[in-house]
Formats: structure tokens, sequence, C-alpha cells
């Protein structure tokens, strides 16, 4: 089925654009962005309700990380769209935002419960990142483009880490956890439902689980094989791409284009492989002949 593009992504760039614009505010003065936005109880009750939600588009109080703001921003706004755009593209919306939602609200309550003030995106990044790494259990990341990694070594990795700070006594971690169980719970309650195994399709037995990430890493290594002119690089991309294809899907006309320049929406698409074969199969490297020597005339 042929989708357009930003279909069914709507709230992902609401939230982008909310951590670049509180970036803005945050660079120009931080003690008084931090005055004005983090979540404190005693505000709150004072009728500063806005601090419920404005504490997470800060780039300060970045737990034990101690980067460069700018720096710092891109990071999250790559996690965040690298999970969010694709948690919000399988589940929709509606379930993406409630998600979000909840694991904002549930933080702000315990630190109110706690009395701990709140200033931070990593708390809602720990949430993506864990229910991510349940629903794509299997999604690898590359790491360099080398060095693979599972994704739900990184969730566990991440909630050990919050964990140990609550037993050495950063009491402010119990907020994050708090929020990513009330979050998962949601994401157990209302996550889709898989399609029972006898109807699955032979062909989509890779599905969604190793689309995006794997797509654009191979996107990358069929670049590098043609320009490079790399017959074996090609003929190896090009059995994946066939091993990958899924049958029946509509791809975008007209039927033999790629696009020179990847997107976020292509790698996403269920065409991708077939589209990728068949880019690779036009560019492939043509055979060089072997010369051949030149056989003297006879002589009379």
């Amino acid at each position: 089925m042929i989708r357009s593009k930003g279909e069914n992504l709507r709230s992902i760039y609401i939230l982008l654009f909310l951590n670049i614009a509180f970036f803005f505010l945050e660079y120009q003065d931080a003690a008084k962005y931090a005055s004005l936005f983090s979540f404190d109880r005693a505000h709150v009750l004072h009728g500063e309700a806005w601090r419920i939600f404005t504490y997470q588009f800060s780039q300060a109080g970045q737990g034990w990380l101690h980067l460069a703001k700018p720096l710092m921003l891109f990071f999250n706004l790559f996690l965040l769209f690298l999970l969010g755009s694709t948690l919000e593209e399988e589940w929709g919306t509606r379930h993406f935002a409630m998600l979000f939602a909840i694991s904002t609200l549930t933080t702000a309550g315990v630190g109110a419960w706690l009395g701990v003030p709140l200033l931070g995106s990593y708390f809602i990044n720990f949430t993506l990142l864990f229910v991510y790494a349940t629903a794509f259990p299997d999604q690898v990341f590359y790491l360099l483009n080398t060095v693979p990694v599972h994704v739900r070594w990184i969730a566990w990795i991440a909630v050990a880490l919050l964990s140990l700070g609550v037993f050495a006594g950063a009491t402010v971690n119990l907020a994050p956890l708090a929020g990513v169980a009330a979050a998962y719970g949601y994401w157990l309650l209302y996550r889709a439902p898989e399609p029972p195994p006898a109807k699955a399709s032979p062909d989509r037995s890779h599905g969604w689980d190793a689309s995006a990430m794997r797509n654009a890493t191979r996107y990358a290594g069929i670049k590098k094989a043609i320009a490079n002119g790399s017959t074996p690089d090609v003929d190896r991309l090009l059995a994946q791409s066939d091993r990958d294809t899924v049958r029946g899907v509509n791809v975008c006309p007209p039927a033999d284009y790629k696009p020179e320049s990847i997107d976020g929406y292509c790698i996403r698409c269920e065409g991708f492989n077939e589209c990728a074969a068949r880019f690779l199969r036009l560019n492939r490297p043509k055979p060089q002949q072997p010369d051949v020597p030149a056989v003297p005339e006879p002589t009379t």
C-alpha cells in the first residue's frame, strides 16, 4: 500500500520543534530558563502548570553526561526521531501521544511526591528506548557503521544505570523509572496485536523488526559499492535485497526508479528492498572483457 510522506507522523515533528525552540531559550540564559520551566512542586501548586510539561525540553541535567548543549541537542533529536518516529508509524499518533503524556505526567507526579526538581530531556528518552526495545527486540544498531549492538542491550543497560543511581542515593532516578513503568504498562495494554503465525506470509518473515535502521545501513553500503565499482559487494547486497523483498507491495512509480538521496519515508517502506534490488541490477558494474592478443597476419 502506497502512503503519502509524513502520513501518521504528526506528533513527532511537534516534539522535535519544541526541543529546538526551547533550546534557543535555554541557550540565551540557562539560569533564567531553569527558574521558569523546570518542574518544581511548589511553583506548580502556585498555578505554574506549564512546568509539568516544559521540564522535559531542556538540554541541561543530562545525568552522568556532561556534554556541550548543542551536542546534547543533536543526540536528543536523533534519539527522539529514530525511536519516536518508528513507534508512531507502527502504533499510530493517538497511542504514541498517550505514551508520551503518561510518561511525562507520571515522572512529574513521582517527582512531586518525592519533592525533587526535574529538568532534562533524558526522562522521556528512557521511556522511548525501553518501549522501542520491547517492540523491536531484534533491532541491531551499528556503532560507527561497524560494531553491532542490539537495542535491547542498550535498554537494559539504561535501566540498570537508573537503578544503580537509586541505590547510590539519587532519588530523582525514581521519577524516570516510574515514567518508564507506567508508559510500558500502557504499551502492553494497547499494543497492536500481532498476526497469527498461521496467517503470516512467509515472505514477510523479516517484517518491520529490521526495517528502518537496516535499510539505512544497506543504502549506505549500496552507494559505496556502486561508487567503488565493487562487483562482489554489489552481488552480496543484491542477494540480501532479493531475500528481504516483500512480495505484492506497491512501489512508487515509475517502477524502475530508485531515489538518489535517502529519506525517512523510503527506508520505512516495505518496497525498499525491491527498489534496492532493481537499482543494483541497473547499476551493476559490467564485467571487463579480457584482452585478446592480436593474431599476426601470415606473411607471404
